[in-house]
């Protein structure tokens, strides 16, 4: 019974902290994506729209600041 305790406790554990990792990934990516939006709310709404593009097209981590960089200088303003 105490081996089973422990299975439990770790497993929740880890899943806990994987959670956590996971939520704080999206939150840093969307927070990037807002930043570059600046104050603007067309601008905030098409950058959201183009991180979701990018992770549609499964944009690797290490080039999404990039990648939102460029499309947020091609934005064009109605």
């Amino acid at each position: 019974m105490d081996y089973f305790i422990v299975v439990i406790t770790t497993v929740a554990g880890l899943y806990f902290h994987w959670w956590i990792y996971v939520r704080i990934k999206r939150w840093m990516d969307r927070d990037l994506a807002l930043s570059l939006a600046g104050e603007d709310k067309g601008k905030k709404v098409f950058m959201l729209q183009r991180l979701d593009s990018a992770k549609a097209q499964k944009v690797k981590r290490s080039e999404l600041a990039a990648w939102l960089e460029r499309e947020a200088a091609g934005y064009q303003a109605d």
